[in-house]
């Protein structure tokens, strides 16, 4: 009954186990390594749009505040000087109150959540299950 091809040789369920488990370690390492890239990759975006904001940030704080001074002047043609700066300073302080309030209400940490390998995990774990695609 030999008709020339080379049987394979058997492997114990030992040794599959063995690669099996050698597999799913190096699969986590893998997911690891993606897991950290992701994260810096996202963080290094974020740094560096902190780093325009703040610098816009400044200038338009400059440009604020001349912008408020001459606003105080105009008022104070037609009012006393002392009550047009209270009154400029208070609607100010109001606006930045509500802009800080919103601006809380929207930062989430969603943003920072690494899609691509929670992705990837659900298809692992698929695979793992037998329901791969």
């Amino acid at each position: 009954m030999d008709d020339g091809t080379p049987l394979k040789p058997q492997r114990s369920i030992g040794d599959l186990i063995g690669e099996l488990t050698g597999d799913l370690a190096a699969l986590v390492r893998k997911e690891s390594e993606l897991i950290r890239a992701e994260l810096g990759e996202k963080l290094n975006r974020s740094a560096k749009a902190l780093g325009d904001i703040a610098a816009g940030g400044l200038l338009l704080m400059a440009a604020l505040l001349v912008l408020l001074q001459a606003l105080v002047l105009a008022l104070s043609k037609v009012m006393d000087p002392t009550w047009a700066a209270l009154l400029v300073g208070v609607a100010v302080a109001a606006v930045g109150y509500a802009l800080v309030r919103l601006g809380m209400k929207a930062i989430s940490l969603s943003g920072f959540s690494p899609e691509r390998t929670t992705r990837q995990l659900r298809k692992d774990a698929d695979l793992i299950k037998g329901n791969g695609k």
